[in-house]
């Protein structure tokens, strides 16, 4: 049969595919174990560390056991650990007080995990008061109950003063505070922390994948975050929240969640020139977890397919609860 050049049978695309060693040479996009962040949660006034029904197989750390975990991660090649604090439920109050105590449980964590790796390991910290009120918002709320956005501004300036004084290598303001980053960056410039970087939460979506997230962080919340967490149905404003992020000042931005925005991800990895991050978030966690432990999927290839897809998309950082994980597999 005479075929031309390019056309069937000449053009077999599955000649790529014969084998383990060609699919691996030909692979378009390959994971590192560098590529990875582990978000962990630390909690006041516990003995041991507390399993998180919800996301199994991810605990509440004790100081000590988050520092066993911070080596494991800095062992196995990941890059960075993103501190979560969960105060006593009796230190929450309205203004999240507990969030910006020097001796709060976050900053002692941060300085925890900085004694016991130092700079070896990207030492980043969650920005915001959801941990730390009473009311489980991300900011103070004015007298009709709504999330004060410039009050909370001036919450978040403290924070970041006091995350960087423990030595916190990065900060991730995750309010979606209109102004935030400009706010921290200057607050972080005025303390002489000028070498702290911030990982803006630029598209942080309103979603539902959320869920698992609230039992980690023992949060207080009542309703949603509606007013201030983007829509899942808006493509532009993300864009225009980027381009907000990176005028004040952010060192890096991310979308959260991965998955469901794995479209927005892409768009903002080809339009900006700074690194990209992605938060695999506990609902994405949780998903696979259940659906593994049903026999429903193959949990292993699962995990490092969904990785792989928030690479393909444009990630440069994943953050992920496999992160320790999928780093020793990787290697």
């Amino acid at each position: 049969m005479s075929t031309t050049y390019g056309t069937f049978p000449g053009s077999r695309p599955r000649r790529l595919r014969t084998s383990p060693a060609m699919r691996r040479m030909v692979a378009e996009t390959r994971l590192h174990p560098a590529d990875l962040i582990l978000p962990a949660f630390v909690r006041e006034g516990i003995a041991a560390p507390v399993p998180i029904t919800s996301m199994p197989g991810v605990v509440q750390h004790t100081r000590d056991t988050l520092r066993k975990a911070a080596v494991e991660a800095l062992e196995a090649g990941v890059s960075g650990i993103m501190l979560f604090g969960v105060p006593e439920e009796s230190k929450k109050d309205a203004a999240g007080t507990a969030g910006t105590d020097p001796d709060g449980i976050l900053q002692v964590a941060i300085r925890d995990v900085k004694a016991e790796v130092g700079d070896d390991l990207v030492i980043m910290s969650d920005l915001c008061l959801d941990e730390f009120t009473d009311h489980g918002h991300c900011g103070v709320l004015d007298a009709s109950g709504r999330v004060d956005n410039d009050a909370t501004l001036e919450r978040y300036a403290e924070m970041a003063q006091v995350q960087a004084d423990a030595g916190v290598h990065v900060v991730g303001p995750s309010g979606m505070m209109d102004g935030q980053v400009g706010v921290i960056r200057d607050a972080l410039d005025q303390t002489g922390h000028e070498d702290v970087s911030v990982l803006a939460y630029t598209a942080k979506y309103a979603s539902a994948f959320y869920g698992p997230f609230r039992e980690a962080v023992g949060s207080s919340l009542q309703g949603d975050r509606k007013t201030y967490q983007q829509d899942p149905a808006n493509t532009r404003e993300s864009m225009r929240e980027l381009a907000l992020d990176l005028a004040e000042g952010a060192d890096m931005v991310m979308v959260k969640p991965a998955l469901p925005y794995l479209d927005i991800l892409a768009k903002i990895a080809e339009a900006v020139d700074v690194p990209v991050a992605a938060y695999q978030i506990s609902g994405e966690y949780a998903m696979v977890e259940a659906a593994a432990a049903n026999g429903w999927i193959d949990r292993d290839r699962a995990i490092m397919e969904t990785l792989t897809s928030v690479k393909r998309a444009g990630a440069n950082m994943i953050l992920t609860y496999w992160a320790t994980e999928a780093a020793r597999r990787l290697r």
